[in-house]
C-alpha cells in the first residue's frame, strides 16, 4: 500500500509565503515524476508544477517566478515553495506521484488527500 501525505497548507495574506510538503511511503519500488495540482471551487483541476526524478521541472505559467518545486529522492518527498501568493492561488492542493510499487509491473498515478491553501486578507 502506498500513501502520499501532504502538509503545510493554511491561511496566508496576499504577498505571503507557504511551503507545502508531500511524503510518499509504503511499498514503493521507484518514483518517476512527482508534482502538485490544485482545484479551486467551481474550477477544473489544474497542474501547478511537476519535477522528474532527475530534477527537470515544469511550472504553470500562472506560478512561474513565484513558486518553486523541489524534491528529495532519498525521502520520496516533494516540496512546493509558494511566494508572493495571490487570492487566485486559493485552492485545494494535491500531491501526485507517478510510481511503481514493489508488486507492480508499470508506473501509475497516486494522489494525496489534499491540503487547503487560502490567500486572503
Amino acid at each position: 500500500q502506498v500513501q502520499l501525505v501532504e502538509s503545510g497548507g493554511g491561511l496566508v495574506q496576499p504577498g505571503g509565503s507557504l511551503r507545502l510538503s508531500c511524503a510518499a511511503s509504503g511499498s514503493i519500488f521507484s518514483i518517476n515524476a512527482m508534482g502538485w495540482y490544485r482545484r479551486a471551487p467551481g474550477k477544473e483541476r489544474e497542474l501547478v508544477a511537476t519535477i522528474t526524478n532527475g530534477g527537470l521541472t515544469n511550472l504553470a505559467d500562472s506560478v512561474k517566478g513565484r513558486f518553486t518545486i523541489s524534491r528529495d529522492n532519498a525521502k520520496n518527498t516533494v516540496y512546493l515553495q509558494m511566494n508572493s501568493l495571490k487570492p487566485e492561488d486559493t485552492a485545494g492542493y494535491y500531491c501526485n506521484a507517478h510510481l511503481r510499487t514493489v508488486w507492480g509491473r508499470s508506473h501509475s498515478d497516486y494522489w494525496g488527500q489534499g491540503t487547503q491553501v487560502t490567500v486572503s486578507s
